[in-house]
């Protein structure tokens, strides 16, 4: 995914600005992997294979996100939900 395609990109929870953090590139530039981070509400949303995955908690895996960051060395985790 491109740079400028990403910058467009907001917190899917509260709308904020994300930041990102590249960890590789593929040869045009785009974006290939990553992680984008909400400095608000301290969510973060993988970039995978040039996709965000952006899904609200309660439909995310963590266990299937946990490799993914264990290679990149990030420690993350969701923020706790309340269930209403």
């Amino acid at each position: 995914m491109s740079p400028s395609t990403i910058a467009k990109l907001c917190c899917p929870m509260d709308k904020s600005d994300l930041e990102l953090k590249i960890m590789s590139r593929d040869t045009n530039g785009d974006i290939v992997e990553g992680l984008l981070t909400c400095p608000s509400c301290q969510r973060y949303y993988p970039i995978v294979y040039g996709v965000p995955i952006m899904q609200p908690d309660e439909y995310r895996e963590q266990q299937l996100e946990k490799p993914i960051l264990d290679r990149w060395g990030v420690q993350a985790a969701l923020p706790a939900t309340t269930n209403q």
